[in-house]
């Protein structure tokens, strides 16, 4: 599994509370529609005030392709045109990362 895991900041605009609602409310109805999504997290700091992010985003997909096929989709498109509403898109680092795990109890 490919995953990108992106550390986000929000707008200026918007409160943390206002970007999390927004992020975890309709901007996680559109991006569980992606083409291909196999695994899709959003994390927030239990103390907002001191992180240096407002949260930190997952999602995974089987391969390079499906990601890119992803993005490339009515569906992604429209996802990446939301974010950029309430996201500093580009603020924070951002790594396309090949997942190994090493402990799951789930």
């Amino acid at each position: 599994m490919v995953k990108i895991v992106e550390f986000l900041h929000r707008k200026e605009e918007y409160s943390h509370e206002a970007f999390v609602e927004r992020w975890q409310g309709d901007h996680a109805d559109i991006a569980e529609q992606l083409p291909g999504l196999t695994y899709y997290s959003t994390s927030t700091p239990t103390d907002p005030e001191k992180a240096d992010y407002d949260g930190v985003l997952e999602l995974g997909f089987e391969d390079m392709g499906a990601l890119a096929s992803a993005f490339e989709s009515e569906v992604g498109q429209e996802l990446q045109a939301d974010a950029a509403e309430f996201v500093d898109l580009g603020a924070g680092p951002r790594m396309i990362v090949e997942e190994t795990v090493h402990v799951d109890d789930e």
